[in-house]
C-alpha cells in the first residue's frame, strides 16, 4: 500500500471560492430545453410547463448562475425570434447543430424557469451572424427600465421590471473554425471591443465575458488568446475557457485528465499576465471556465433536421465520474484566477440530470461530485503541502493523489477532498495541527466498478457511501482511500475543552 501525507496551514491560502463557479450551461441542442427543463403536458410540469422534478434536482445542486442560450447554437441565433407570442414565433433551421428549432423557448421563458430554479443567468450575445447593435438591443430588453422600444416590449410580454443580467459571454468559441461566421483573434478581438462598448453604454453595471480557446489543441492556442487579451483587456472582465476530455482507451491517463487541466490554467495566467504587463495594467484578467465535462465526442450522433432530437447524451460512468471530480478540484485549486466555471451541460446533453420525455428523472454519476464540490467548495482555498506517490500518464509526471482544501471560519469547517487515481489502497496521513484540535464530520466516498451506471431500471448503481469516521478530536489523522475512488472528509474545529 502507497502512502501519501497532507500538510495543511490555515493560512497558505489560495483565494476564497467565487460562488460563480459552481455554475452549469444550458444550449438549444438536442433535447436541453425541450423534454429537458421545458415540457409541457407532462405530469410533473407547472403552469410554465417546467419540469418540476428537473427543478428540484437543479436546485439540489445549489448554482449560482446557467449559462444561456449557447454553445454553437448561439452563433447563428437571433434573440428576437424567440419572444413574444408564442404562436407567432418563426420556426427556422439551427445551421450549428443541423436541427429545426420551433422558439417556443426564448429569454423571457428562461428568465421565469431560473426564478425557479435558484440560478442566476449568464447571458450571451451572438457574435457570429449578430452585430454589435443587436447585443445592445438584447441588454436593453433585459436589463432598462422603461420607456424605449425594446424594454416596453418586454414588459408588454409579461415583465414588467427588468430582468438585471449581469454577467454576458461576448460570443462562443469563435476561435472555432465550427463555427458560424467564425472569426480570426484580430477580427474577434476588434468587434468583442465594439459590442462590450454598446452593452456597456446600455448598463454600465454588466460585467463581460470574452472568448478565448475552445480547446489547447486547437492550432492557433494561446496565440489567439494572446491578441484577443491585447484588444479587449480594457473593456472585458473576463477571457472564457472551455476543456471536454474523454476516455480514449487507457483508463489512468484518462483518470489524469486534471493535470492537463491544471496546466492549460497555468498557461493562460501567464498569457494574461503578459498582457497585463504589455498594457501597464492595474488590473488582473480573470477566467470564466463556463464548459467544462466528460463528454464522448468521437461517438457523436447526428439527427438531421428533427426538431429537439436525442442527441449527444451522453451516460455516464463512475470513471467519468471521477474525472469530473478531479475537474472539478482543478477549479477550486485556481480560485485565485478562475472566478466562473460552468458544468456543460445541466439536463440530457453531456449532463448530470437525465430525463424521459414524459417520464422519470434521473442523476447520472456526475451528478455526486458537482454536488459535493458546490456544497462543500464554499470558502476559502487553501494551498497543502503534499507528498504523494507519482506516476507517469500521457501529461508527464502524475500524482496518483490529488487533493484540495476548503477551510470556512465562519462555521469552523474544513473539508479535505481526494481523488485517488491509483490501482490500490493508499494509506494517507493528514496533519492539521494549524487549526488546533479537530473532530471528523463525515466521510463520504465513490468509488466501486468504474463501469457502473446509474439507469431508471437502477438509480442507485452509483452513490456516495458513509464510511466510518475517525474519533475523537485530533490535529493529525490517518485515513484510507480505496482504490481509484473520490473521498470528502470534513472536519469541525474543536473548542479547547475538545468539544465541536
Amino acid at each position: 500500500m502507497k502512502n501519501a501525507t497532507i500538510h495543511m496551514e490555515k493560512d497558505f491560502r489560495v483565494a476564497e471560492t467565487d460562488d460563480r463557479l459552481f455554475s452549469s450551461f444550458l444550449e438549444h441542442l438536442g433535447r436541453a430545453i425541450y423534454s429537458g427543463i421545458y415540457e409541457p403536458g407532462h405530469p410533473r410540469a407547472d403552469g410554465d410547463g417546467f419540469r418540476t422534478d428537473v427543478i428540484q434536482l437543479v436546485r439540489e445542486l445549489n448554482l449560482s448562475h446557467v449559462r444561456y442560450p449557447g454553445g454553437n447554437f448561439l452563433s447563428g441565433y437571433d434573440w428576437k425570434d424567440g419572444i413574444g407570442p408564442k404562436e407567432n414565433r418563426p420556426r427556422r433551421l439551427d445551421l450549428a447543430w443541423r436541427t429545426v428549432e420551433s422558439n417556443r423557448f426564448g429569454i423571457d421563458e428562461f428568465y421565469d424557469w431560473s426564478k425557479k430554479s435558484g440560478a442566476q443567468i449568464m447571458g450571451a450575445v451572438n457574435m457570429g451572424t449578430g452585430t454589435p447593435k443587436e447585443a445592445g438591443e438584447l441588454v436593453e430588453y433585459c436589463n432598462f427600465r422603461g420607456g424605449t422600444y425594446w424594454s416596453d416590449l418586454r414588459k408588454q410580454y409579461g415583465h414588467p421590471e427588468p430582468m438585471n443580467i449581469k454577467l454576458w459571454c461576448i460570443g462562443n468559441e469563435m476561435d472555432g473554425e465550427w463555427q458560424i461566421c467564425h472569426l480570426d483573434a484580430d477580427d474577434y478581438g476588434k468587434k468583442a471591443v465594439e459590442t462590450a462598448k454598446i452593452m456597456r453604454w446600455v448598463d454600465d453595471s454588466i460585467e463581460l465575458v470574452a472568448c478565448g480557446s475552445a480547446s489547447p489543441l486547437q492550432r492557433s492556442y494561446p496565440e489567439w488568446d494572446r491578441k484577443v487579451m491585447e484588444h479587449t483587456y480594457h473593456d472585458v472582465d473576463y477571457i472564457s475557457l472551455h476543456r471536454y476530455y474523454e476516455n480514449e482507451g487507457n483508463d489512468f491517463d484518462f483518470l489524469a485528465s486534471f493535470v492537463d487541466m491544471d496546466r492549460f490554467i497555468n498557461t493562460l495566467s501567464g498569457t494574461a499576465d503578459y498582457v497585463k504587463a504589455l498594457k501597464r495594467g492595474k488590473k488582473d484578467l480573470y477566467f470564466s471556465f463556463d464548459e467544462w465535462n466528460v463528454w464522448y465526442q468521437q461517438k457523436q450522433e447526428r439527427r438531421d433536421w428533427m426538431e429537439a432530437p436525442d442527441i449527444l447524451e451522453d451516460r455516464y460512468s463512475l470513471l467519468d465520474a471521477l474525472v469530473v471530480a478531479g475537474m472539478g478540484m482543478t477549479l477550486l485549486n485556481h480560485a485565485d484566477r478562475v472566478k466562473i466555471a460552468c458544468l456543460a451541460q445541466l439536463v440530457n446533453v453531456i449532463a448530470p440530470v437525465f430525463t424521459e420525455k414524459g417520464g422519470r428523472v434521473l442523476k447520472q454519476s456526475i451528478f455526486y461530485p458537482f454536488l459535493y464540490l458546490s456544497r462543500y467548495g464554499r470558502g476559502t482555498v487553501l494551498k497543502p503541502v503534499a507528498k504523494v506517490p507519482v506516476e507517469e500518464s500521457r501529461y508527464g509526471e502524475t500524482p496518483l493523489l490529488y487533493q484540495t482544501a476548503v477551510y470556512r471560519p465562519e462555521d469552523g469547517t474544513v473539508t479535505v477532498f481526494c481523488l485517488n487515481i491509483d490501482r490500490e489502497e493508499m494509506e494517507l496521513e493528514l496533519e492539521l495541527r494549524s487549526f488546533g484540535r479537530l473532530a471528523m464530520l463525515e466521510h463520504l466516498c465513490l468509488d466501486g466498478d468504474l463501469q457502473a451506471r446509474n439507469t431508471f431500471d437502477n438509480p442507485n448503481a452509483v452513490l456516495p457511501k458513509a464510511l466510518p469516521v475517525v474519533p475523537g478530536a485530533f490535529s493529525e489523522c490517518t485515513v484510507r482511500l480505496r482504490k481509484q475512488s473520490f473521498h470528502v472528509l470534513r472536519f469541525r474545529l474543536c473548542s479547547d475543552d475538545g468539544h465541536q
